[in-house]
């Protein structure tokens, strides 16, 4: 059998389920442009999900959209926009 080559091959461990957000909170939570979050993908919610590279990155808010978010997130020496729904997406702490 050939070797998948998915998007979300080599994920069981990256999105396997911990702490999460019961309910409608993570979808009443308000952003606004500047706010810094870390992207925390949600494995049950498969729209609007992230590459798995972006795990666990933190970001700075450029744009609210309707239901998501452009966030710049810097990956090595580069600036990136990524672009996430809000369940995948949690405030910075600190």
């Amino acid at each position: 059998m050939p070797v998948s080559k998915g998007y979300r091959r080599k994920t069981r461990r990256l999105f396997r389920k911990r702490e999460s957000l019961k309910g409608l909170s993570a979808y009443l939570r308000v952003y606004n442009v500047g706010d810094r979050v870390t992207i925390v993908i949600d494995s049950a919610q498969p729209k609007g999900m992230p590459h798995r590279r972006f795990q666990g990155l933190v970001g700075n808010i450029t744009k609210v959209l309707r239901r998501s978010l452009e966030i710049k997130v810097k990956v090595g020496n580069k600036d990136r926009t990524v672009i996430a729904r809000v369940e995948h997406v949690k405030h910075l702490v600190g």
